[in-house]
């Protein structure tokens, strides 16, 4: 197992493993899916991955097996606040199995290459077992919201949604 940059490249592995995290009946099987609360089957498609991958001051990670077929993937942009983290994914079947923290973990050295102070994100404040987990690895609420906006072809609310923001101080190396 091992955690590196993601390329162009990697959409086609990339695309199905976020939508299957994240919406459908398949991102049922782990606990971080967005399933019930959001209709639809995309999280995300190719054309934004490819922004992503291809932003200024931006990076991708993907976690390998040992076959090299991606289980999890963050995708983290260097913004004026710091460094944000986004599409925190891990496959729904790994879901528990430390991967998520393993890509945390990545995360803060890529803050630290980038000499971003901290890491901040957005989570569906009704996410609570989410945020928790965020908690636990170091994040805390800064108590600031926002709406959740979403692209119709990435699915509708089935109920009114916020983000609150969170944040962590990295530590230096």
């Amino acid at each position: 197992m091992h955690i590196q940059p993601a390329t162009p490249q990697d959409i086609l592995q990339l695309l199905p493993l976020v939508n299957s995290a994240f919406r459908g009946e398949s991102s049922k099987k782990g606990w971080t899916h967005e399933a019930n609360l959001i209709a639809g089957t995309a999280r995300t498609d190719a054309e934004t991955l490819r922004e992503n991958l291809l932003a200024p001051d931006s990076t991708m990670l993907k976690y390998c097996d040992d076959a090299d077929n991606i289980k999890g993937c963050v995708h983290l942009q260097k913004k004026e606040r710091g460094l944000y983290l986004g599409m925190l994914t891990v496959s729904p079947e790994l879901q528990g199995g430390g991967v998520g923290k393993q890509l945390l973990a990545a995360a803060e050295e890529v803050a630290r290459q980038y000499h971003c102070p901290g890491i901040y994100m957005t989570v569906l404040s009704v996410r609570h077992e989410l945020v928790a987990w965020y908690e636990r690895h170091g994040y805390h609420q800064t108590g600031e919201r926002q709406a959740f906006e979403v692209d119709a072809k990435f699915g509708n609310p089935v109920q009114p949604l916020e983000l609150v923001i969170l944040e962590k101080t990295v530590p230096p190396a």
